[in-house]
C-alpha cells in the first residue's frame, strides 16, 4: 500500500490509460479524484474503485480545455479531499490530418486539451502542493512528441510541449520537494486503437523492437513508480513506455 493516505487526481480517468492509472493507484491505497469530460465516464471509474474500497474515489466532470472550469474543479477537489499529493495530467485527444488540410479548429482543440489542460490543472493545485512542500506531477506525453508522426502535427506539438513544460516546471518546483516527470507511451492498445485492421497492427508491430503493443497497465506501472517514494530523486525526466521505438 505505497499510497496509503495519499490523494491523487487523474484526468482522462474514464477510460484507457487514465482508467488504468486510477485503478492502480487506488489498489495501492490512494484516494482518487477521477476526472473525465463526461460525468458518466468519471463515475464509472470511481464506482469501480469504490466497489473495491469504500469511499476511495470521487467523480468529477470537466473539459480540461476550459481554464476557468478547471480552477473551480481543482478547488472543489481540494475541499473534498483536503490535499493533493499526486497529479496525473493524462486527458488527451486526437484530430489527425495532414498539416495542409488541418483546420484551425482541429489544431486549437488538440493543443487546448492536451497542453493547456495540463497547465490549467497544474495551476489549480500548485499552491496547495507548494504549501505542503511535497508532491508528484506526472504528465502523459507520447513518443509522437519525441519523434513526430505524419498526420499528427497538432498532437505531436502538444505532446512535445508537455515535455518542455515538464522540464521547466521541474526546475521551478524542485526546491519545494515536488517532482515533475513525463511518460511517453508508444503504441498502446486502447478503445481508440482497437478498430485498426490486422494489417495495420502487423505493420506497427514490425516497427516495435519488442514486437508487440503495450497495454494501459504498462503505462500505469510506470506512473505508479514515478508517483512513489522510490522515484523521489527523479525529476524533469521523460520515461518512454514504448517497447523500444525510441532509443
Amino acid at each position: 500500500m505505497r499510497f496509503a493516505g495519499r490523494v491523487a487526481i487523474i484526468t482522462g480517468a474514464g477510460r484507457g490509460i487514465g482508467h488504468a492509472i486510477a485503478v492502480r493507484l487506488a489498489s495501492e491505497g490512494a484516494r482518487v479524484a477521477c476526472v473525465s469530460r463526461t460525468e458518466a465516464n468519471a463515475k464509472k471509474t470511481a464506482d469501480e474503485i469504490n466497489a473495491l474500497r469504500a469511499d476511495a474515489a470521487k467523480a468529477y466532470a470537466v473539459d480540461v480545455a476550459d481554464h476557468a472550469a478547471v480552477q473551480k474543479i481543482g478547488a472543489q477537489i481540494l475541499q473534498d479531499f483536503g490535499k493533493i499529493d499526486i497529479l496525473i495530467n493524462n486527458a488527451g485527444m486526437t484530430r489527425d490530418a495532414l498539416a495542409m488540410r488541418m483546420s484551425l479548429e482541429d489544431w486549437d482543440s488538440v493543443i487546448n486539451t492536451n497542453l493547456r489542460g495540463a497547465f490549467s490543472f497544474t495551476q489549480a493545485i500548485l499552491r496547495a502542493m507548494i504549501k505542503q512542500r511535497s508532491g508528484r506531477i506526472i504528465n502523459i506525453s507520447s513518443v509522437s512528441g519525441i519523434m513526430g508522426n505524419a498526420g499528427q502535427t497538432n498532437y505531436a506539438a502538444s505532446k512535445a510541449g508537455l515535455i518542455g513544460f515538464t522540464k521547466s516546471l521541474a526546475r521551478e518546483l524542485a526546491s519545494r520537494n515536488i517532482t515533475v516527470n513525463a511518460i511517453a507511451p508508444g503504441f498502446i492498445t486502447t478503445d481508440m486503437t482497437a478498430g485498426l485492421s490486422d494489417e495495420v497492427k502487423k505493420a506497427l508491430h514490425a516497427k516495435i523492437p519488442l514486437g508487440k503493443t503495450g497495454t494501459p497497465e504498462d503505462v500505469a506501472n510506470a506512473a505508479a513508480f514515478l508517483a512513489s517514494a522510490d522515484a523521489g530523486y527523479i525529476t524533469g525526466q521523460t520515461l518512454c513506455v514504448d517497447g523500444g521505438i525510441v532509443m
